[in-house]
């Protein structure tokens, strides 16, 4: 099979990328920028900054002389790579084949692909008209070798697509610096007058190497395929997704249970020998009628343990309807992170096992009445209640400070204290009673005061004067009085908490 290469060049990569990301720059001159030698160079331009007559290696000093009103970012070293693989990932769905061609193409191998899309015309076409309603301006051209290609998609000026072993043709119009040469030895061709690759391309080759070095020969020859290129194809991470078609169409609960068992046990052994564990995985049931029907679990921590899958899964089976039958099973997992192996201390051997038991037990719980029913609480550095705890953000997160334990605290704090009414002796005697929503309770024991000023450096206001209180069921509340005491208006009395 003749091999067959596309060359896509990005004309305006970074400027097309970042008005994606602020659609309201794409209609203005944008330009990037970088320090060298105490003065801004510009490293790229969109379309518009390009038709003021701005260009790539200019002094920005000198590109707002010309347009004042000019954007200009700087240059961040390596977003040119990241941005090419993303695009070159997305570019698979037209080849298996992809390479990137730094700072601002990228390579297909497109050999026996063409036909699928009726042909390279259409090919091209369909690659152009799809990154273009993307918002990226670009030139594509295919050739039989990357290096006719690559010179057409940037120099050439009749038709991108180069018949097979016409590409010494092609080239023979185009400029050196379609041969992706050294800039010195661009300067040493043109100083000698060779505008055109035709009136070097005659001269003995044993000439051209001793002038112009070995490298203008290496480009030249790749370029005629005379001398093979080769690339380095993006190495896209396989999806983790089993599937499993069935014989017969699958109607029982039973059933459905084996095909889970099945795919997990595949997807967990890859996992395991990748040394990752699943978040979230997605279970797709494909049924005769064409409907799908889908149902997910989700883990705290990342998780290879089949059993343990297997009995979230479980719990969501009852959700899924079979009529018919379900003729294929796909099990995917779109959030895998790495496992990391816990070591466990030889005198708390069971440790870590009761670690695993806890979160495993979580995500059971969480499959049952779901996930944002379960909170976890960690000490935060402050002295007013309402805000010495905060939500952790995972059931893993450790707490930066220690629990306090000074002073005792109630189990079950409220997230707004709830008023009450009191009957207190004064001025700082615990409360004999209270009534909280129409109950009354008559204390029994009591402790306290214990004095908590505000946070003056957050908010203004009076101080509290906590009690622990005891009423005559053995029930124990943390009551608190708001303010000083005083005669002329009376005193507001909360609750707060609920001891254990």
């Amino acid at each position: 099979m003749q091999k067959r290469f596309v060359s896509i060049w990005f004309r305006h990569l970074l400027t097309d990328w970042f008005s994606l990301r602020q659609p309201e720059l794409a209609q203005l001159p944008l330009v990037f920028v970088r320090p060298e030698r105490g003065r801004k160079i510009i490293t790229a331009v969109n379309v518009s900054a390009a038709a003021e007559g701005i260009s790539k290696g200019m002094v920005l000093a000198d590109a707002k002389a010309m347009v004042p009103e000019i954007q200009v970012f700087d240059e961040k070293p390596g977003r040119e790579a990241k941005l090419l693989e993303a695009l070159g990932e997305w570019c698979i769905r037209y080849t298996p084949v992809v390479a990137v061609d730094l700072p601002d193409g990228l390579i297909l191998d497109v050999s026996g692909c063409a036909h699928l899309w009726g042909g390279e015309k259409s090919y091209l076409k369909e690659i152009i008209n799809r990154l273009g309603s993307k918002g990226y301006h670009v030139r594509v051209a295919i050739a039989d070798t990357i290096g006719a290609a690559w010179a057409v998609a940037r120099f050439g000026k009749v038709s991108p697509l180069v018949e097979s072993g016409k590409q010494t043709e092609a080239l023979l119009p185009l400029p050196p610096a379609a041969l992706r040469l050294e800039q010195d030895v661009l300067q040493r061709l043109h100083k000698l007058g060779f505008y055109q690759i035709s009136s070097f391309i005659g001269i003995p080759r044993s000439a051209l190497r001793r002038r112009f070095g070995e490298h203008l020969l290496l480009r030249l020859n790749q370029a005629l395929g005379q001398e093979a290129e080769y690339i380095s194809p993006l190495q896209v991470v396989e999806p983790y997704q089993e599937r499993l078609p069935c014989l017969e169409p699958i109607r029982t609960a039973t059933g459905i249970e084996i095909a889970v068992q099945t795919l997990l046990e595949t997807l967990c052994k890859r996992l395991h020998q990748e040394g990752k564990g699943l978040r979230t995985a997605v279970l797709k049931c494909y049924r005769v009628d064409g409907q799908i029907q889908q149902v997910a679990i989700g883990t705290n921590e990342p998780s290879h343990h089949i059993p343990h899958l297997f009995k979230l899964f479980q719990l969501k089976i009852a959700d899924i309807e079979p009529a018919l039958g379900i003729e294929l099973f796909v099990m995917e997992a779109p959030k895998v992170e790495d496992v990391s192996v816990a070591q466990e201390a030889l005198w708390a051997s069971n440790t870590t096992v009761n670690e695993l038991e806890v979160t495993e037990l979580l995500d059971r719980l969480a499959a049952r009445i779901g996930p944002d029913t379960i909170h976890k609480y960690l000490p935060d550095e402050h002295y007013w209640p309402e805000r010495s705890l905060k939500t952790a953000s995972s059931i893993t997160a450790k707490p930066a400070i220690e629990w306090r334990s000074d002073r005792p605290r109630p189990m079950l704090l409220l997230a707004r204290p709830g008023r009450i009414e009191v009957t207190a002796p004064v001025p700082d005697y615990p409360p004999m009673s209270f009534r909280y929503k129409g109950q009354l309770h008559y204390i029994k024991k009591a402790d306290g005061p214990e004095r908590i000023e505000r946070e003056w450096w957050l908010e203004a206001g009076v101080h509290r004067d906590y009690y622990q209180v005891e009423d005559e069921e053995g029930r124990r509340y943390w009551l608190f009085r708001s303010g000083h005491y005083s005669s002329d208006a009376p005193a507001e009395w909360f609750i707060h908490g609920f001891f254990a």
